[in-house]
C-alpha cells in the first residue's frame, strides 16, 4: 500500500527546468511574461535576443499538451527576464530519461503445500523539451 501511495504521489509531481540562454543580442529591461507573444514564423522586423531551452518532466507517460504548455510558460518567463517581447518557437521533443521498477515477493510452505505471491510495477520518467528564439519586435 505504501508503494502505491508513493507511485501516486510521483505521478502528480512535475518539474520545469530551463538552461542558460545563449545570448544573441542586447538585454532590455524585464517585462511581464504575459506580454511575450508567440510567433510560429518570423515577424517582418525583429532583433534576436537569445536562444532558449526549457523542459518539463513527467512521470508515467510522455507529456501531452499540459507539458507543452508548461514548457512554453517557462520559455516566456525566460524571454521576459531578458526584455524580449516575442518568442519564435523552433520545436519540441520527447524522451524517456529514466525508468523505475520494483517488485515484492513472498512464499509460504506448510506441510505439502506451497504458496507464492508476488507483485511488481514500473513507470517511466519522461522529458519534454522546447526550443525557442527570444526576439524583440519594435513597436510599429
Amino acid at each position: 500500500m505504501r508503494l502505491l501511495s508513493i507511485l501516486a504521489l510521483c505521478g502528480l509531481l512535475q518539474a520545469c527546468a530551463s538552461s542558460k540562454p545563449s545570448m544573441l543580442g542586447p538585454v532590455r529591461p524585464a517585462i511581464a511574461p504575459d506580454q511575450v507573444k508567440l510567433y510560429w514564423s518570423p515577424p517582418a522586423s525583429f532583433e534576436p535576443v537569445a536562444d532558449l531551452n526549457a523542459s518539463s518532466h513527467t512521470v508515467f507517460k510522455p507529456g501531452g499538451q499540459q507539458a507543452m504548455d508548461k514548457v512554453i510558460a517557462e520559455l516566456k518567463v525566460e524571454a521576459a527576464k531578458l526584455g524580449a517581447n516575442g518568442l519564435m518557437l523552433e520545436g519540441f521533443s520527447d524522451a524517456q530519461t529514466a525508468s523505475v521498477g520494483t517488485s515484492v515477493g513472498s512464499q509460504s510452505y506448510s506441510g505439502n503445500t506451497a504458496v507464492g505471491v508476488s507483485a511488481s510495477g514500473g513507470f517511466g520518467v519522461f522529458k519534454k523539451t522546447g526550443r525557442a528564439r527570444a526576439i524583440f519586435v519594435p513597436p510599429e
